[in-house]
């Protein structure tokens, strides 16, 4: 027996199945949603800003201020790979590398070469920032030994370009000042002729001599 159903009726069942499409269509869409975030979070949890906080967690020393280092709390003749900190961008979204370097006797190279202003154009460079720009009362310094110095800070330093698109402020080659143009030559002059002094010819007729008489 057919049973007829009233046209509300039917519409309420076409609203109660288009909801129940849209609760299903949504629930889709957040476990997809909530799927992704999670994937994201996992991958952040895998990356590390190039920091000093970076630095610490690959075996490098606690930052240490250059104002407050004594030649005793470095390393004295083992190979190290240290790094130049600014204390007052540490924590926040840009870098606080300034710089990294190696060398085989790190005091040495600190105290007798950054903080004293002798060595080559570098080390002169970085003495220059830290005395004349004042940045000696905001930079700490953190280390760590390394058997291969030279690999390892090649690879911190593209490390850091490859996430900053360029290398630490002081690692950066100086930028050369314009060369001023040269002032045009002048012209020599022409050598000239040498002039002959002209002779005036007297005014009016010559006087005749006078006769002498016997």
């Amino acid at each position: 027996m057919h049973v007829k159903v009233h046209p509300i009726v039917k519409w309420e069942r076409r609203c109660l199945n288009s909801l129940k499409i849209e609760a299903i269509a949504n629930h889709r869409l957040y476990s997809c949603i909530k799927f992704n975030i999670a994937k994201v979070i996992s991958c952040l949890k895998h990356f590390t800003l190039m920091n000093s906080k970076a630095l610490k967690e690959n075996g490098f020393s606690e930052a240490s201020p250059l104002k407050e280092l004594t030649f005793t709390m470095l390393p004295q003749e083992k190979n190290s790979v240290f790094a130049i900190i600014d204390l007052t961008q540490t924590g926040k979204t840009n870098s606080d590398i300034l710089y990294i370097g190696r060398s085989k006797k790190p005091a040495k190279r600190i105290f007798g070469g950054y903080l004293s202003g002798f060595g080559g154009k570098t080390t002169r460079r970085i003495n220059s920032k830290l005395f004349t720009d004042g940045y000696l009362e905001k930079t700490a310094i953190s280390w760590t030994v390394s058997d291969k110095p030279k690999t390892t800070q090649q690879q911190l330093l593209e490390k850091f370009k490859k996430e900053h698109g360029e290398y630490p402020t002081w690692n950066a080659p100086a930028k050369k000042a314009p060369a001023k143009p040269k002032p045009a030559a002048k012209p020599k002059p022409k050598p000239q002729a040498p002039t002959v002094a002209k002779t005036t010819k007297p005014r009016g007729r010559p006087r005749k001599k006078a006769k002498k008489t016997a």
